[in-house]
């Protein structure tokens, strides 16, 4: 007989159908739960090597600046979420010094709660991301990589760097089945004290996610909206449904599922 819930766990990373050994799980499935768990409190603990992250962001043709937020340690880092949104001292008046302002976007890729996430897909994610960029004829600043960095640093920098916008590319808080996805949060006139209801946000950017085609397509139709209506955030939805299928070429959609929300 063959068992309907091995089929459907076929179709799903989440675990069900798991079975049992006497009153508890199997071995193999504690042991899975275990290396899920230990991946995840890696992603959140492994510190972000900015000087690699940044060469790989050159090698596309970006020129980089690093930053830091308030936060002087990963410890402190998580225990003070305010601290993570905050320019750590000098840091405003070195992207204002390092940039070219005034420009239409800010990207700042932060290690959030999986530098993992970074070290894997931010590259990559801005290799699909570029070819957009260069079609729109955006002026884009430096892109600033940010250590101890929550999604709202990006208002500061933004606003340093005299962007339109700013679109913040950060390591996801790691679930026990996905310690690598990206999230990309758009913020339209950026400036300390924007709220989390006036960001747009494309989660879920991963291999067995959101692809970074995809996630680049969709990105770049925001962003467009956003310049056009001078809005985003909740009052922004995501409709590039009919874009995405008059798109030419190959489909942008990978094996992973889609994800994309507005707020």
């Amino acid at each position: 007989m063959i068992d309907p819930w091995a089929r459907l766990a076929r179709l799903t990373p989440a675990r069900i159908g798991l079975g049992r050994a006497g009153s508890g799980l199997p071995t193999r499935e504690v042991l899975r739960f275990g290396l899920a768990h230990a991946q995840a409190r890696d992603a959140v603990h492994t510190p972000l090597d900015a000087g690699a992250v940044s060469a790989g962001i050159a090698g596309l043709g970006f020129e980089t600046l690093t930053v830091a937020s308030a936060a002087p340690d990963r410890a402190t880092y998580l225990r003070r979420p305010d601290l993570g949104r905050a320019l750590g001292d000098g840091a405003a008046a070195a992207l204002a010094a390092g940039g070219d302002g005034p420009v239409d976007l800010a990207l700042v890729v932060a290690d959030g709660l999986s530098a993992r996430a970074v070290h894997e897909g931010a590259a990559g994610f801005l290799a699909a991301f570029k070819p957009h960029l260069d079609r729109a004829g955006w002026r884009v600043a430096p892109v600033v990589v940010a250590t101890q960095a929550r999604v709202a640093l990006g208002d500061g920098v933004g606003a340093a760097l005299r962007a339109r916008a700013v679109v913040v590319i950060i390591g996801e808080r790691p679930g026990l089945s996905s310690p690598d996805s990206l999230g990309l949060y758009l913020t339209l006139d950026p400036r300390v004290g924007r709220s989390d209801a006036e960001r747009n946000c494309i989660s879920n950017v991963r291999p067995a996610g959101l692809s970074h085609d995809l996630a680049a397509f969709k990105l770049d139709w925001l962003l467009t909206q956003a310049f056009a209506l001078g809005i985003s955030g909740v009052n922004l939805k995501d409709d590039s449904g009919p874009a995405l299928a008059a798109a030419p070429g190959p489909t942008l959609l990978g094996d992973g599922s889609e994800s994309a929300r507005g707020s």
